[in-house]
């Protein structure tokens, strides 16, 4: 037990948590009675870089030469922060009368910790949130800017489409297991 409470503190976990909180808490508050699917994925999105900001502990050749085994914990890791994240922003559904369904939050909270993955894979740890902010706003451009029921477009705006669209489901799935696999293989980039 003791080791995860290490990990967690090398992982800067205590304060992505207070910073996921904090985040999730300020977009509630400003699109309270309005929890749609533009501020829950705003939230979801939010609460995931936060708390990817800790994928990197502080010295990347420490991290490699330990005697454990690292493909389990990242993967976990990584599980944990897509599991506080979708919590976060489910919890406002106890209250709240206009709910997005718990699909959406479920699929856009797999892609987005697959996002963060690859992130920290191809940037490092520290930028864990990068890929996740920057789909959120490519996806928000692109669906407030254009319109098209074309598999292209509906895989670009995959946060933002309604549950059961085939090719956001699948863009998220992709995202999600591809990040959750090349994370927990190859760990943060140096």
């Amino acid at each position: 037990m003791r080791w995860a409470v290490l990990y967690a503190r090398s992982r800067s976990v205590p304060a992505s948590f207070a910073a996921l909180v904090v985040t999730t808490a300020v977009i509630w508050f400003l699109a309270r009675d309005h929890w749609s699917m533009i501020p829950v994925s705003l939230a979801l999105t939010a609460a995931v870089a936060v708390m990817a900001t800790g994928l990197s502990g502080q010295d990347a050749d420490l991290d490699r030469t330990a005697a454990i085994r690292w493909i389990p914990r990242r993967g976990l890791h990584l599980l944990l922060i897509g599991g506080l994240g979708f919590g976060a922003v489910l919890l406002p559904r106890l209250w709240e009368a206009e709910q997005v369904p718990v699909e959406i939050i479920t699929r856009n909270a797999g892609g987005l910790l697959g996002l963060a993955g690859i992130s920290a894979v191809l940037f490092g740890g520290a930028f864990g949130w990068a890929l996740p902010l920057f789909v959120f706003v490519v996806s928000f451009v692109v669906w407030a800017t254009t319109s098209g029921t074309d598999t292209a477009h509906l895989a670009i705006t995959w946060l933002l489409q309604p549950a059961g669209v085939p090719a956001a489901t699948w863009t998220a799935v992709v995202l999600g297991v591809v990040g959750l696999g090349t994370y927990a293989v190859f760990g943060n980039r140096r």
